[in-house]
């Protein structure tokens, strides 16, 4: 997968900007508040139909303009032809999503033709953050992967939905409740299947990055909390908890409360690392996850870099940059000074360069 255009209106201080014949390492420079983040939020926009800076779509469109859109063209391997993308967002929050020029319903749909992996100041909320956003890392990785993951995760979500509202409603008819429960416990079970097995590699994978990255981390552990006791059935777990859960109103137990720990011996990485350490156990999560997609043969994923040399040295900067290269996944990164990255990848002549002021972009001639 690999975008060929990329058409945007009224994101941030991008009013029109319109770039054609993207390379496969795009690399967008200037000061800061010149726009280039609100380029990677525009792909970002493209392929989950939201931002990666905040819920509230307000924010990200243009003042003054009741709506923000943008387009792309994108190849597929062994695909004929450009296929035409695109999504536009109100300021009431309305989303209108478009894949080769049919209207689709669900961001799963846009998610899979376009998968964005994104490294970003936000992204240390992978190792310091509440376990929501690794839940989320995960669930992505799965998905990607697993083509039953969606539709069992989604079966689970409207279950447990209907048994908190059961639970707080009060006066209980203990048949309903059963029936929920059971159901349950069924799609926990498949969900926390599906983690687990995906876990197992991305386990195997993120040593090997890690390593590669920054030898001096190869020590470092993933562990997996499934969000119940390990000793029991998820069943066996909500008839344990179902007292509980009918005194508090909500359930307890189960796959909504999983977890992933990036562990040092018996302390957690994010007490003990370095900034700079973090951001490449992250940008070894984020690695791992692109490759393990590559190798169950599904499409390439497409990596948002913002700020890439900050936290990190120029020789960690190149280690990324190498692995990044090896990888056959389009790149669109940022930073300050385009020197910062041609220093640092590989292959200068895979590099478009693009300078961002004051919301325009142009392509910089090879030396600028």
């Amino acid at each position: 997968m690999a975008l060929q255009a990329l058409h945007i209106e009224h994101i941030r201080n991008l009013k029109a900007v319109r770039l054609e014949g993207l390379s496969r390492v795009n690399v967008f420079y200037g000061e800061n508040g010149s726009g280039k983040t609100s380029v990677l939020e525009s792909i970002h926009l493209l392929g989950m139909a939201r931002s990666f800076r905040g819920s509230s779509i307000k924010t990200l469109i243009t003042h003054e303009e009741a709506h923000c859109t943008v387009f792309g063209a994108s190849s597929r391997p062994g695909a004929e032809g450009l296929t035409p993308l695109g999504v536009q967002r109100t300021r009431q929050g309305e989303a209108l999503i478009k894949i080769g020029g049919q209207v689709v319903r669900t961001v799963a749909e846009l998610a899979e033709h376009l998968p964005l992996q994104v490294i970003t100041a936000d992204s240390f909320s992978l190792l310091t953050g509440p376990p929501g956003a690794r839940r989320r890392f995960l669930d992505w990785g799965v998905f990607h992967v697993e083509h039953e993951f969606f539709g069992q995760w989604q079966r689970f979500q409207r279950c447990i939905k209907q048994r908190n509202m059961l639970l707080r409603r009060g006066n209980i008819d203990p048949r309903e409740l059963e029936v929920w429960t059971r159901d349950l416990a069924t799609f926990g079970e498949a969900i926390n299947g599906f983690r687990a097995t995906y876990f197992d590699a991305l386990s195997e994978r993120f040593a090997t990055t890690i390593k590669q990255l920054a030898p001096s981390l190869a020590g470092l552990d993933l562990r997996f909390r499934r969000g119940w006791d390990a000793e029991q059935s998820y069943a066996e777990a909500l008839h344990q908890g179902q007292s509980a859960d009918v005194e508090q109103g909500y359930t307890h137990a189960g796959p909504q409360r999983a977890d992933i720990r990036v562990m040092t011996g018996k302390h957690l990485a994010a007490e003990t690392l370095s900034r700079g350490q973090q951001k490449l156990v992250i940008c070894a999560l984020k690695l791992a996850q692109g490759q393990l997609m590559s190798d169950a043969g599904r499409a390439e994923c497409m990596y948002l870099i913002d700020d890439l040399p900050a936290e990190l040295d120029e020789n960690h900067s190149r280690l990324v940059c190498e692995l990044l290269a090896s990888m056959d996944a389009q790149v669109f990164i940022t930073c300050v000074e385009p020197q910062e990255i041609r220093a640092v990848w590989p292959q200068h002549k895979e590099l478009a360069v693009f300078h961002v002021e004051h919301g325009a972009v142009k392509l910089a001639l090879a030396e600028e």
